[in-house]
């Protein structure tokens, strides 16, 4: 994402920040043709969904969303070669394997920063009792953006000249294409928390992400209004100043379309906007079953507090920009019920989340990740950690080619392969549900396995 928001009162921002009827097979084979990691990923999504397409009988009202998981085939690897980074990277030098961090600590973005600089913590900590990088210790280096594209960029630098063999961060988009260009220019490794913008990983050979791309989450949200809330007319609300909120609305808007659905209106607004109720208008009058709201959780609880004063009677849909404890503070009850696409939820009974919050609790005074990217910043961290131990040097070089060859590594979000994927690794997605106490998982959206 690029343009960063204003604050709202009571809430903080979050900038990140992403059918047919074919027989399955039949698309796999299109899906092995294509050269770009994004037309991979709308085609293998389309494809994939197609094949678990089943009707819903039920009213929305009456749906009682499943903890299932829908699984598929693993599809083909990408063959087009990014750009090779020019730089000499860095090399490891003394007592230490040095790996640095990116993170907001300050402004909009602070919550997720706080979140993932913890989990990148607890990582280090983890991968320091089990021995460290080849009997190097770990050592966490760590930079502000601010909650900055610019910021993010300086803090990329400084992380480099003080050695960093890799850079893990950050959350926004905007921030990690601007991280991405130093890292690129200096031969060092990239592994994005958060950012799922589809073009991030473009730049370079050295840069990767632990998180699924827009062009997923899209047609999942897409898949579940359809099916799951038996949806078959949906009015889409955009943020027309953020990239990512347009890129996630074209998604799901193209897959619904797929699907058999119809998008009855599109109405638009601006990051910082506080009064929605022209649009809110012109939507009720469409009658829709639901309304998906692609852009970041301020806005969303702003606008979901103003639809039910409109007296519009809709479910709530929306992608991971919604991922905020402040969530509910910001859209009060008018919010609670409605369901958006995350990379994690603490509540979905997987042996691997339960073992994780262990470890965070204990070293958190007992409290859970406040939100997704507590997992991710562990996940990019351990995955960086694993890489590290495979790199045939002990250089920024022999890391990027070590995490290009990552296949099937087991991250708390969920498996994790790089290999063949131009740094996007195939992702499962989840559905969770707003609730007065936190998120609910409701539904997995797995696959590639």
């Amino acid at each position: 994402m690029i343009a960063m928001p204003r604050i709202i009162p009571a809430v903080l921002r979050r900038n990140r920040r992403k059918n047919s009827v074919r027989a399955p097979r039949e698309l796999f084979l299109r899906c092995r043709m294509d050269i770009s990691m994004k037309q991979f990923a709308l085609l293998s999504t389309s494809a994939l969904l197609a094949a678990l397409m089943v009707g819903c009988n039920s009213a929305p009202t009456e749906t009682r969303p499943t903890t299932e998981t829908t699984t598929g085939e693993k599809p083909a690897e990408t063959t087009a070669a990014r750009p090779a980074s020019p730089g000499a990277g860095n090399k490891q030098e003394g007592e230490t394997y040095k790996i640095g961090i990116v993170a907001s600590l300050n402004g909009e973005l602070k919550p997720w920063g706080d979140d993932s600089l913890a989990g990148a913590k607890l990582a280090v900590i983890e991968a320091n009792k089990a021995g460290g990088i080849n009997g190097k210790k770990v050592e966490l280096l760590i930079e502000d953006s601010a909650s900055k594209a610019e910021q993010g960029k300086t803090a990329a630098d400084r992380l480099i000249s003080k050695g960093a063999i890799a850079i893990v961060g950050e959350v926004a988009s905007g921030i990690t294409a601007q991280i991405g260009n130093s890292a690129f220019d200096a031969g060092v490794p990239v592994v994005a928390i958060g950012a799922t913008r589809t073009d991030i990983t473009d730049k370079g050979n050295n840069i990767f992400r632990v998180c699924y791309t827009d062009d997923f989450q899209g047609p999942v949200m897409a898949k579940f209004a359809y099916e799951e809330l038996n949806n078959r007319k949906v009015a889409i609300f955009t943020d027309n100043k953020q990239t990512y909120s347009v890129g996630l609305s074209e998604s799901f808007k193209k897959e619904f379309i797929k699907l058999g659905g119809e998008i009855v209106a599109e109405e638009f607004y601006n990051s910082g906007d506080q009064q929605f109720n022209g649009q809110l208008t012109n939507i009720k009058g469409k009658n829709p079953d639901s309304m998906f709201l692609s852009g970041y959780f301020t806005e969303v609880g702003l606008i979901a507090r103003q639809s039910k004063d409109a007296g519009l009677k809709v479910s709530l849909l929306g992608g991971d920009g919604w991922d905020s404890e402040d969530l509910v503070a910001g859209g009060g009850e008018a919010i609670l019920g409605g369901y958006f696409c995350n990379h994690y939820s603490s509540t979905e009974a997987r042996p691997e989340v339960g073992q994780f919050l262990e470890m965070w609790k204990a070293a958190y005074n007992g409290k859970a990740p406040g939100t997704t990217m507590g997992a991710l910043g562990y996940d990019a961290v351990m995955l960086t950690v694993d890489a590290a131990k495979r790199s045939k040097s002990a250089d920024s070089k022999g890391l990027i080619t070590a995490l290009e060859e990552t296949e099937k590594f087991p991250a708390i979000s969920g498996e994790i392969t790089l290999k063949g994927m131009n740094g996007n690794p195939p992702k499962r997605a989840l559905v969770v549900e707003v609730t007065k106490t936190g998120q609910v998982f409701r539904k997995a959206y797995d696959f590639f396995k």
